[in-house]
């Protein structure tokens, strides 16, 4: 660590909870390896009261071959599990099993049989990536909900069932909280309903001790995730949606509270994912968001409605999820979603891009203006680009980011939104706030931004409050919108057969190459509007037709 990082390190780590330092530290601590011993007896088959769902494309795609986030490889050897050269989300997905519960996966029966005989054989206990917690709760639910759908494990798969459960509950991730402790929290509840006796007994009531800590924080009152990205509350609701599946074949081990519980979590989880969806189908890519880790929102609103919970669809006008921080506005033949969110928890921020008071915009069902999107955790220069103000559509001063994302998952200074203004009439809504993230600059700037919407018609005007060397606006297009005529600081884009009128007042309009990152591992070329301002105001104005 250099001195000029100690900044960084501070404002970074005054945030985080005594019990985040504490569990690190246990974390680091050596740990027995477990021992194999004979498995909990099963409490009762679970064929017939769950619900199959295949919410996943496959991913294995032979016997040794498999696709993950846009990359195929072969799992030649032993080594490979834990392959060097592999980005670490990759084999992290490898070790999730998510192919047993996918799309057609019964006709994969046998292969999926010697794919889990194999991870036994040549995975150790507590050795290597499969058995960090995350992946490892991961594939405890993957295994369970296996035989849920009509499957089997064989003895020595219950034993090493039972082993990773054991594993996972003396490593439940205290350091990290967030959705790793809610996905621990979900294993332990698998597992202490899969199995029976006092041992699962103990697994099952850890878990809902957990919950009912984490629950009340992590899904805020108006069913939004806290952490703000959109991919994860998706996965959170299958998360919650499983478990309501889950507690239909054991009706006397759960508390009927409990489960009246889950069921109105899932509905105000449902409630806000509807409001955070594009036409197309898929989710505002807000933070760390991307398509195809979460199960796509119409699968999962199908799923929950199988499970009779209701899922209501957003209308017209204005929606404003409050606690969360996210606005959807829909006018006319436009859609748009406004990011008026803290980046996350105090604590939490590690998804947390720097796009505050960033926006995105679909018109006549399909995208235009969107955020870059997310396409790796892996740490380098890419991953800081991708967090970066300027790769959203919202304002950057002298430079530097609104919040101060660095390394992978770290946020130092963050912005906080002030000052939130609503105004609805009957042919237009306008939408106002204030952000403080560029306080820490020596000029104490405010950015200041409203959207005003009409039924053909989006005007975002910037104001910067303070003294500052150099501002620049940034606007990233879908890259299937092309532009079509330029004259000075106005455009005309296309998309298909719709046309916008675009023009910027008060900055120096540009066009530059750009990437855009809908899912991991994917980068489409695109490109960005973005202009430099002449004075403290810009405005944007966007006419369709």
């Amino acid at each position: 660590m250099r001195w000029s990082q100690l900044p960084l390190y501070w404002h970074t780590l005054r945030h985080l909870k005594a019990q985040q330092f504490y569990g690190r530290l246990w974390q680091r601590l050596p740990h027995p390896s477990p021992r194999n011993r004979e498995a909990p007896p099963l409490r009762a088959a679970l064929q017939g009261a769950w619900i199959r769902s295949e919410l996943r494309l496959p991913s294995m795609l032979g016997p040794r071959r498999f696709r993950f986030l846009q990359q195929t490889h072969e799992l030649e050897r032993a080594e490979d599990w834990n392959h060097p050269h592999w980005p670490k989300l990759w084999l992290y997905n490898l070790h999730y099993f998510d192919d047993l519960n996918a799309a057609s996966a019964s006709t994969r029966r046998a292969q999926q049989e010697a794919h889990i005989a194999r991870w036994i054989d040549e995975n150790p206990p507590g050795q290597g990536n499969g058995w960090e917690p995350y992946p490892c709760s991961i594939r405890i639910v993957n295994w369970i909900k296996w035989v849920a759908n009509g499957q089997s494990l064989t003895p020595r798969a219950l034993e090493s069932l039972a082993l990773q459960v054991r594993w996972l509950e003396g490593h439940l991730e205290w350091h990290l909280l967030g959705n790793h402790l809610w996905a621990n929290a979900k294993a332990l509840f698998f597992a202490g309903l899969f199995f029976a006796g006092r041992e699962a007994d103990v697994w099952r009531e850890k878990a809902l001790a957990i919950f009912a800590r984490e629950m009340p924080e992590q899904v805020l009152a108006d069913g939004g995730h806290f952490e703000r990205s959109p991919m994860y509350h998706a996965i959170l609701f299958e998360d919650v949606l499983d478990m309501l599946n889950l507690a239909a074949p054991y009706p006397s081990t759960l508390a009927p509270s409990f489960v009246e519980e889950l069921r109105a979590l899932a509905r105000r989880m449902a409630s806000a994912l509807a409001g955070l969806v594009h036409p197309d189908g898929e989710i505002a890519l807000f933070n760390d968001a991307a398509f195809d880790i979460a199960a796509p929102p119409p699968a999962l609103f199908a799923y929950a409605q199988s499970l009779g919970v209701q899922v209501s669809t957003p209308s017209a006008g204005l929606s404003f999820l409050q606690e969360t921080g996210y606005a959807r506005v829909q006018l006319g033949e436009a859609l748009a979603f406004l990011d008026l969110a803290p980046i996350g928890p105090d604590y939490l921020p590690g998804h947390a891009h720097a796009d505050t008071l960033s926006f995105e915009l679909s018109l006549r069902g399909e995208r235009w203006f969107v955020d870059s999107g997310c396409s790796l955790y892996e740490p380098g220069a890419e991953r800081l680009r991708q967090r970066a103000t300027a790769a959203h559509n919202t304002v950057e001063v002298d430079g530097a980011d609104s919040s101060e994302v660095w390394s992978s998952f770290r946020v130092a200074r963050r912005a906080k939104v002030q000052h939130i203004a609503i105004a609805r009439e009957e042919s237009s809504i306008d939408v106002a706030a204030v952000h403080d993230g560029y306080r820490r600059l020596p000029g104490k700037v405010l950015h200041h931004r409203r959207w005003s919407f009409t039924a053909k018609e989006l005007l975002v005007h910037d104001r910067l409050q303070g003294a500052f060397r150099n501002a620049r606006g940034a606007c990233h297009l879908h890259p299937e919108v092309h532009i079509e005529t330029r004259q000075g600081d106005a455009l005309v884009l296309k998309r298909g057969e719709v046309k916008m009128h675009l023009q910027v007042e008060g900055g120096d309009l540009e066009v530059l190459p750009s990437t855009w990152h809908p899912r991991f591992g994917e980068s489409l070329p695109s490109r960005v509007l973005r202009w430099r301002f002449r004075g403290r105001e810009s405005l944007l104005r966007c006419q369709w037709s």
